[in-house]
């Protein structure tokens, strides 16, 4: 196998372009080339309007070994053997009494649960939410009646926190196991674009996401894992072992549609997929011996944009240049670091997106954004967040940030009265309400009013979003124009806690207990968050063998 790097072509071209072009590199003619797919591509817009394609790509040929002597001094010719598929094999040798349970359906949750359906466990999976579809329904009805279910929202509910966003699968993390890879391809498998594959930028797009939420959850059943929705974890039963540390006895759940119908469920395994917002479940953890401590996440503003001016601003050119080219909506990503020692950064940029209420408890508002996988809206969105630090929380316990979050959403639900509270930057910058739009109307979801956002924040906070503002203006001019939309508050970046866990076996210092994912402090976003899924299946079936006999749950009512 031959991976071709730096391959680059002019927009718009076609596949047989890209062809050529390989087959002028490598010096050999068309019907030499046996296969050619793309592993990565990437926009170069350093001369707009003339953009390009820049693509890493993965070729076979007749008669490698002499291309290998012809171009073995070149950086961007590698040679190497094809990459293995990602393994499901079972390695553990420690007897299971039960079947194992996973409470949470986000991405963590989801994707360990594939892993141990695929490899025998037969997983439990809980969910304190709604089915997708459900969800889906609730979500909408919130957004349109402003009723919240604080069980089936943005936050709540199959598919975690994720699916209502953009569905973005950047991400950071070093994969040298291939974890990501398999992310990727079981996206595909279950209905995502095959683009993700490669793009540099993939997204999927909330209406495909809960596509392949529901299909995932489908092939989990047929192959003997068992979904329970509307079952809130609110105990976990302890037993001391020989050394007078704890571990894992049963778990005790309600019905979030009946608060009368309770269950324990015993179990020797539990995954911790709960995610950043469950709130109530990281306060029952720390009042049940598990090790926990507060972490830094980031708090902000979402800041709306016309997406035309992005698209001008990324690309060059004109609109009907830039539609002949089949460009997408220009995306960004902006960093400033203040002399406040304050880092301010975009996260989760929506390109012709919407800003959505995302709240989850009574009394009090966040704010995420959205995109459909066309994202043909008329805005961008993204949010523009402030780095803070366990210092800044009040206390110094485990719930510190919870608490910091609480109150910042608490002060947002009454700046807008329940409603959205949104604000033109001008108005921002010179402590104002706003009384109306200028130029371009906000895309949201949900109700909002005309407000006064610093009434949200500190104003250490407050002033830094001013001045990211104004630095990110010097990237991308007219950013900081005095009618940029901001709405608040972006609250829910990542967990406000960690729930600690040994680096070599995974377990919580309770044992039997698996923290994962973003809720437990090891994620960032989606695809991180089901690499992580992936990595304590892993873990569990190098440990254990699946629970082999005809079981069913034994319930204690």
């Amino acid at each position: 196998m031959i991976q071709l790097q730096q391959v680059k072509l002019k927009i718009p071209h076609t596949k047989a372009e890209i062809e050529k072009k390989v087959c002028k590199i490598l010096r050999i003619s068309r019907n030499q080339l046996l296969s050619m797919q793309i592993s990565r591509r990437s926009l170069d817009a350093r001369r707009k309007p003339d953009l390009s394609y820049v693509y890493t790509l993965e070729i076979e040929v007749k008669d490698e070994s002499s291309l290998k002597k012809r171009w073995k001094q070149n950086r961007s010719i590698q040679f190497h053997p094809p990459v293995p598929p990602y393994s499901y094999q079972v390695s553990g040798t420690r007897n299971l009494s039960y079947r194992p349970v996973i409470a949470g359906t986000g991405p963590a949750g989801l994707f360990c649960g594939y892993a141990l359906a695929k490899m025998g466990y037969r997983p439990i999976l809980l969910e304190r939410g709604a089915s997708v579809e459900e969800r889906r329904k609730d979500v909408e009805t919130f957004w349109k009646t402003g009723r919240l279910d604080p069980e089936s929202n943005v936050q709540f509910g199959e598919g975690g926190a994720g699916t209502f966003s953009d569905g973005k699968l950047n991400t950071l993390v070093h994969d040298p196991d291939g974890r990501g890879r398999e992310v990727f391809r079981l996206f595909v498998q279950y209905g995502a674009p095959e683009e993700i594959l490669y793009d540099s930028k993939p997204h999927i797009g909330t209406d495909k996401l809960i596509q392949i939420v529901r299909s995932m959850r489908n092939a989990i059943i047929e192959m003997g894992g068992e979904f329970h929705f509307h079952s809130r974890m609110t105990g976990i039963d302890l037993a001391d072992q020989a050394d007078g540390s704890p571990r894992l006895k049963a778990v005790l759940v309600e019905s979030t549609a009946d608060p009368q119908a309770e269950e324990k469920i015993p179990a020797d395994l539990l995954v911790l997929a709960i995610g950043h917002s469950a709130r109530d479940t990281f306060a029952m953890l720390a009042e049940n011996q598990f090790s926990m401590e507060p972490k830094a996440f980031a708090v902000g503003v979402r800041v709306e944009h016309p997406q035309q001016m992005i698209d001008e601003r990324q690309y060059g050119g004109t609109p009907e240049s830039r539609a002949s080219r089949g460009l997408p909506s220009a995306a960004y990503k902006l960093t400033a670091n203040l002399p406040n020692g304050r880092g301010v950064y975009t996260f989760c940029m929506c390109p012709g997106g919407y800003v959505v209420n995302a709240s989850s408890e009574p009394g009090y508002l966040a704010v995420n954004g959205m995109s459909y996988s066309g994202r043909d809206g008329e805005n961008a969105n993204s949010a523009v967040i402030v780095t803070v630090r366990p210092e800044d929380y009040p206390g110094s316990g485990p719930l510190s940030g919870v608490e910091f979050q609480r109150e910042l959403e608490k002060a947002a639900y009454r700046a807008g009265k329940g409603k959205i509270p949104v604000q033109l930057f001008e108005d921002f910058c010179e402590n104002r309400c706003s009384e109306g739009p200028g130029a371009f109307a906000p895309q949201i979801k949900g109700s909002y009013t005309w407000s006064n956002l610093r009434d949200i924040f500190p104003e250490e906070i407050a002033e830094s979003l001013k001045e990211g503002i104004l630095a990110f203006d010097r990237k991308i001019p007219g950013y900081a124009r005095k009618d940029a939309v901001m709405s608040g508050v972006e609250s829910r970046t990542s967990s406000p806690v960690r729930i600690l866990r040994d680096k070599d076996c995974l377990e919580a210092n309770v044992k039997g207990v698996y923290p994962c994912g973003e809720g437990a402090g090891y994620a960032g976003g989606i695809t991180s968050a089901a690499m992580d899924g992936l990595k304590v299946a892993r873990m569990i079936s190098q440990t254990y063998r699946p629970f082999d006999k005809d079981c069913e749950v034994s319930c204690e009512v």
